[in-house]
C-alpha cells in the first residue's frame, strides 16, 4: 500500500475513528486501526466489538493494499504534524509502515489486515433517512438522562421507537435514570414505521453525536433487531444494540398536574445555580416555595448556612413548596428551546413535568426530593 493524503483530511477522520478505539485491549488488533488504499480513497476502520466506524476519505492512492496500525499512536503523529502537511503512508514488507511528512518518518509495527474483526454482517430490516440537525436534536435533548448505573442496563441507552400520537406518526426518543426523564419527537421519516423499539448503547450515543457536528446533511439510519446503522456522506457507524426492554415510560408522565407555572428559563437556571452554591454536593437539593406572582429558592445547609433568593413568575394556585436536585433542573432547562419554562406541578411528593411551551416536541419528567 502506497498512499499520500493531506494532513488535515487525516486529522478529521483519525478524530472520528480512534475514540471507539479502548486504550487498554486484551486482544492487539483491536487496538489498531485497518488502513486500506482503495479507488475511492483510504478508507479507514475502528471497531471495539460493539462499535465499529468506518470513514473514507480522499487521497492520493498510488498502490492500493491494507493494513492495519496502532490508533492513538497514528492520531498523536498526525495531530503534531505542521498544518498544511502531506502525510504519506506506505507499507514495507509484512509488519511495518513507513509515515513520511516533510523531513519526518515514522516507522509503525502493523498486524495483518486479515486479523480484522468485521461486526456489519447481517441484513438489516429497516432503512430511513432524516435531516442530521433533527437525529442530532433527537439525541442531545435526551442524551443527558442516561442512566449511568450498569445493574440497570437496559437504561444505559436512548430508546428509539415510533408511536402514533393523535393519528401522526411520531419517530421518539426516550432516556431515563429513574430520577428524571426526556422524551423528544420527531416526524417519523418514511420508512421508520413498523421498526422495532431499539436501545441505542450510551458509547454509540456519543459517536454519533460527534459524527453529527456539521447538521447540515442527511443521515441514513439501518436497524435491525440487534445492530443500528448510521451513515452520512463519509463516515458509516455501526453499533450494537442494548438487548434489553425498555421500560413503560407512559406510566411516569404525569397526566393531570393541574398547577401551570411559567418563568423566566435564563432568570429560573441563574438563581438555582446561585442559590445552589450553598448545597451540599451530595443532595444538592434546592426548595422552590411558591405563591402569587413569585417563587422564593431556597437552600439550607447544615454545615455551611442558608441562602434564598425570589422571582416573578406566572403562577396562580394554591400555594406549593417542592423540592428538587438542582444539577437535575439545571441539565433540563440548559436543553429547553425558547426563552420561558413551563412547569407543570401536582404536590410535593409527585413528578413535575417541565417543557418549554404547551404541547412542546420536548417533554421531561423530574422526580422531587423531599427538603
Amino acid at each position: 500500500m502506497k498512499v499520500t493524503v493531506e494532513r488535515s483530511t487525516l486529522l478529521k477522520s483519525l478524530g472520528h475513528v480512534h475514540r471507539v478505539v479502548e486504550r487498554r485491549n486484551t486482544i492487539p488488533i483491536l487496538s489498531n486501526l485497518l488502513l486500506s488504499g482503495t479507488e475511492a480513497g483510504l478508507k479507514l476502520k475502528a471497531t471495539d466489538l460493539d462499535i465499529e466506524v468506518v470513514e473514507t476519505v480522499a487521497a492520493d492512492v498510488a498502490e492500493p493494499g491494507a493494513t492495519t496500525v496502532p490508533a492513538h499512536t497514528l492520531y498523536d503523529i498526525v495531530r503534531k504534524l505542521p498544518d498544511g502537511a502531506q502525510v504519506s503512508l506506505e507499507t514495507t514488507g509484512e509488519t511495518g509502515l513507513v509515515l513520511r511528512s516533510g523531513r519526518s518518518r515514522f516507522q509503525l509495527q502493523t498486524l495483518p489486515e486479515s486479523d480484522f474483526p468485521d461486526i456489519t454482517a447481517g441484513e438489516m430490516a429497516h432503512r430511513f433517512s432524516l435531516p442530521a440537525g433533527e437525529f442530532k436534536r433527537l439525541i442531545d435533548k435526551t442524551q443527558f438522562a442516561i442512566s449511568t448505573e450498569e445493574t440497570r442496563y437496559y437504561l444505559n441507552g436512548i430508546y428509539l421507537h415510533t408511536i402514533d400520537v393523535d393519528g401522526r406518526p411520531i419517530l421518539r426518543a426516550v432516556a431515563t435514570d429513574g430520577h428524571r426523564l426526556a422524551r423528544v419527537d420527531t416526524a417519523a421519516p418514511q420508512g421508520s414505521v413498523g421498526m422495532p423499539g431499539v436501545i441505542v448503547p450510551r458509547k454509540a450515543v456519543s459517536e454519533i453525536q460527534k459524527l453529527l457536528e456539521d447538521g447540515e446533511s442527511e443521515v441514513t439510519i439501518e436497524l435491525s433487531a440487534t445492530k443500528i446503522r448510521v451513515a452520512t456522506a463519509d463516515v458509516v457507524l455501526t453499533s450494537k444494540l442494548i438487548d434489553g426492554t425498555f421500560p413503560d415510560y407512559q406510566r411516569v408522565i404525569p397526566a393531570g398536574n393541574d398547577k401551570r407555572l411559567t418563568v423566566d428559563k435564563g432568570d429560573f437556571a441563574a438563581s438555582v445555580d446561585r442559590v445552589s452554591t450553598i448545597s451540599s454536593e451530595r443532595g444538592r437539593a434546592v426548595k422552590l416555595s411558591m405563591a402569587d406572582g413569585r417563587m422564593t429558592l431556597s437552600v439550607t445547609n447544615p454545615d455551611s448556612g442558608s441562602a434564598t433568593e425570589e422571582i416573578e413568575v406566572d403562577y396562580d394556585s394554591s400555594p406549593l413548596d417542592i423540592g428538587f436536585n438542582a444539577r437535575y433542573l439545571m441539565d433540563i432547562a440548559a436543553q429547553l428551546d425558547g426563552d420561558t419554562a413551563l412547569l407543570k406541578l401536582a404536590d410535593p411528593g409527585s413528578p413535575t413535568v417541565i417543557q418549554d411551551r404547551e404541547g412542546a416536541s420536548a417533554l421531561y419528567v423530574l422526580m422531587p426530593m423531599r427538603v
